[in-house]
């Protein structure tokens, strides 16, 4: 038999995901893709003192963030002695979200986020996003830094009437990638809990807005570095995932 010259070599196919393994993978978004609370604490300081009120440091922005635009500006209203139900809150959401939506000067992706998710969807899984943060300033977020290309089903903080750490949210986004085994990776307390009321494996981004302790929060893969995740994911999803 004549020896297979390299021009007659069958081309080699690329892996083929195993189905058993494939994944919905839904991830929050601020405090895990992106690390936005600059540009959160430049906003909020703008439109408050844009109405007269006094600005924030930025520590206390940053500890505010993860219930939803709603729950931030109550926190930072409250924080001064205001209302936070009182008819000055609505006004600046509004405000908030308006100026927000396309300001991403100061905002940034942990690093190895794109080369995680590109690693991701290559071995099969499907890949969406839960986020307390609206739909519009979401997508356009997604949009700016090249992520939409990968996420199929996007829920916001606007999307139904409840909010993380309801698991609604979550469990819509999950319903709408369809049947399989589902991870859920965040970075703070509202997603573990969000995760816990679900019945959800919880991936946690050690890096982001987390304020209690790691080993508190029912993590099954704990992770500091994106580049890390598609190969604790590949090696740990038969054990950890959860069927939804």
């Amino acid at each position: 038999m004549a020896p297979t010259s390299v021009r007659s070599a069958p081309r080699p196919r690329p892996p083929v995901a195993d189905q058993t393994r494939r994944l919905n993978i839904i991830f929050d978004l601020d405090g895990t893709l992106i690390d936005s609370a600059p540009d959160i604490h430049a906003a909020a300081n703008k439109v408050f003192t844009a109405n007269g009120l006094q600005p924030f440091p930025f520590p206390v922005v940053k500890g505010f963030i993860g219930n939803g635009v709603g729950v931030l500006v109550a926190r930072l209203l409250q924080s001064q002695g205001l209302d936070p139900a009182g008819p000055l809150h609505s006004d600046l959401v509004a405000q908030f979200i308006s100026l927000y939506e396309d300001a991403f000067d100061l905002t940034h992706l942990y690093s190895g986020v794109l080369q995680a998710l590109d690693a991701l969807a290559a071995q099969g899984h499907r890949l969406g996003l839960c986020t307390n943060k609206p739909v519009g300033p979401a997508r356009a977020a997604l949009r700016h830094f090249g992520l939409d290309k990968h996420m199929a089903v996007l829920i916001g903080g606007d999307s139904l009437p409840q909010r993380k750490p309801d698991p609604a949210p979550l469990l819509a986004a999950l319903s709408a990638m369809g049947p399989g085994a589902a991870l859920f990776v965040g970075d703070s307390e509202v997603d573990a809990e969000t995760a816990r009321r679900a019945g959800v494996a919880l991936a946690l981004f050690t890096e982001g807005y987390r304020k209690a302790p790691v080993d508190s929060l029912g993590a099954k893969l704990i992770f500091s570095d994106f580049a890390a995740l598609p190969g604790l994911v590949s090696h740990f999803a038969p054990r950890i995932v959860t069927s939804i």
